[in-house]
């Protein structure tokens, strides 16, 4: 495995992008040949995780969000690998990195069931992606900057999905979690809580009924 890939893969395992990592000589603009190699890596990691969560979730939410990943990660990096053809560059193909991605889901935080890390995960993949195709469309490449602009709302669209999946599967990482927490058949805390006062002042009530 190239010092490069090992370098995107920690990126990806990590959640975070350090803050010159993806930077070329202009800090909005990346060099082609590292957004190709990064983005099919970044593609490849996407389908075998997605293929990990089909093996080992039985969620109805999990298995359709990752089913959707390994399509549109596989017509994407089929897209790339045309474009890195046509360009003489270099995909990512190492099957290092693929086993390493599939860790990265397994290895799961205490308290954390596999859905709740394979969410996790997604939101946090996700903004590393919109960040990287944001600077590749900036690119002085007309070709590499028409491919990421038509793939960017896509992504979008992926990062808003896997936002959903964090609260649809209860998990607790992130902020965007407390937007959508109805999605579970379960009664709200607050409901509870208004139910037993309610119960409470029925008694009240009924007490007083009988003292009279």
């Amino acid at each position: 495995m190239t010092s490069m890939k090992k370098f995107f893969l920690a990126v990806f395992l990590a959640g975070t992008i350090p803050g010159t990592a993806l930077m070329a000589a202009d800090k909005d603009k990346i060099d082609p040949k590292d957004f190709v190699e990064e983005a099919s890596a970044k593609g490849l990691a996407e389908i075998e995780t997605g293929q990990l969560a089909l093996q080992k979730s039985q969620s109805p939410e999990v298995r359709e969000f990752a089913q959707s990943m390994i399509e549109d990660h596989k017509k994407a990096n089929q897209e790339l690998a045309a474009l890195a053809q046509k360009k003489n560059l270099k995909i990512a193909k190492d099957a290092e990195l693929m086993n390493q991605a599939k860790a990265l889901v397994l290895k799961q935080r205490d308290g954390q069931s596999f859905d709740e890390a394979y969410a996790n995960n997604q939101v946090a993949a996700h903004k590393q992606t919109l960040s990287l195709f944001q600077k590749a469309a900036n690119s002085d490449d007309a070709e590499i900057k028409a491919f990421t602009q038509k793939t960017l709302p896509k992504l979008q669209h992926h990062l808003q999905k896997a936002v959903n999946l964090q609260a649809a599967v209860g998990a607790k990482d992130k902020e965007a979690v407390s937007q959508n927490r109805d999605l579970n058949d379960e009664v709200p805390e607050s409901n509870i809580g208004t139910d037993t006062e309610e119960r409470a002042r029925e008694r009240s009530l009924s007490d007083s009924a009988d003292d009279q």
